[in-house]
């Protein structure tokens, strides 16, 4: 099982991206997702989480609120963050994080991390 984590490049202030996160292998569901962020020199932070199963909910970074949207497409088991009015300090790489159960046994969880994606807007 791996996630792959897409859509990144260089955008200027004001434009949008989407960056898409792919978890293939045996994935039964995903169970919770993130997007987090790190900047040269910075810690990793928190973009965004999404709860798919169970009760549906979202959780934004204040930097986040207003210009980012987390959302899924369960059936392909893809999450997605719309980033709209990107800002010159949203550079960062880009990881995706899942929780996701075992085919086997749905009660045992693990957590998941895509390879980052590289986000660069320019002012």
């Amino acid at each position: 099982l791996q996630l792959q984590a897409s859509g990144g490049g260089l955008v200027q202030a004001g434009g949008s991206l989407t960056l898409s996160c792919v978890a293939s292998g045996s994935v039964p569901r995903i169970n919770v997702a993130g997007w987090y962020r790190q900047a040269p020199g910075k810690q990793r932070e928190l973009v965004a989480t999404l709860t798919i199963y169970g009760r549906w909910s979202t959780k934004y970074a204040d930097s986040a609120k207003g210009r980012f949207t987390i959302s899924s497409d369960n059936a392909e088991n893809t999450v997605y963050l719309q980033m709209n009015s990107l800002k010159p300090e949203d550079t960062a790489v880009y990881y995706c994080n899942a929780n996701i159960p075992l085919m086997s046994d749905l009660t045992r969880t693990y957590d998941y991390w895509g390879q980052g994606t590289q986000v660069t807007v320019s002012s």
